[in-house]
């Protein structure tokens, strides 16, 4: 395992440990909507949907084997942190049980990734976006993700 620091070794190594294991998974959140879009998102973490049928200690384990440190374990997630310093979140939600099952590869830096269709991306935005738990600026993140995919971006010869 590389020491980089970045999102994308933290990305290539939780696909890798996640697909040596047989985990089906999916990229999801702002590192998605980048890929989605060509327009880099800013983003604090890396966020990965994991099939329901597959959280447990032994998942954990394997990331831990890997390189990620556990940072916390709640009801619908659990978090790590790489050995580079990237945060990287596991969710778990019976709702992207079917987008997992859908999801498009794209290689990054040569490696196959899993990564929720465009079509899904949005309803995940959306849904969160709705949320009336959700924080305010996360939620005007996540409505502003929706219009990045539907083709709001912007020119670069655009005027301000």
């Amino acid at each position: 395992m590389s020491q980089r620091a970045d999102k994308v070794q933290a990305l290539v190594d939780a696909v890798t440990a996640l697909d040596a294991a047989g985990t089906a998974y999916a990229l999801i959140g702002g590192v998605a909507v980048g890929l989605h879009t060509g327009v880099p998102r800013a983003t604090l973490d890396t966020d990965l949907a994991v099939h329901t049928r597959h959280r447990g200690v032994e998942l954990t384990q394997r990331l831990v084997d890997a390189g990620f440190e556990l940072r916390g374990e709640y009801e619908h997630s659990v978090n790590f942190r790489h050995v580079g310093g990237e945060p990287l979140q596991l969710a778990f939600d019976r709702a992207f049980d079917a987008m997992i099952d859908r999801a498009e590869v794209f290689a990054i830096d040569g490696v196959p990734v899993r990564v929720v269709t465009k079509a899904d991306l949005i309803e995940m935005k959306r849904r969160a976006g709705s949320d009336p738990e959700r924080r305010r600026s996360k939620a005007l993140r996540d409505q502003a993700d929706v219009e990045l995919l539907l083709g709001d971006i912007a020119d670069l010869d655009e005027g301000w």
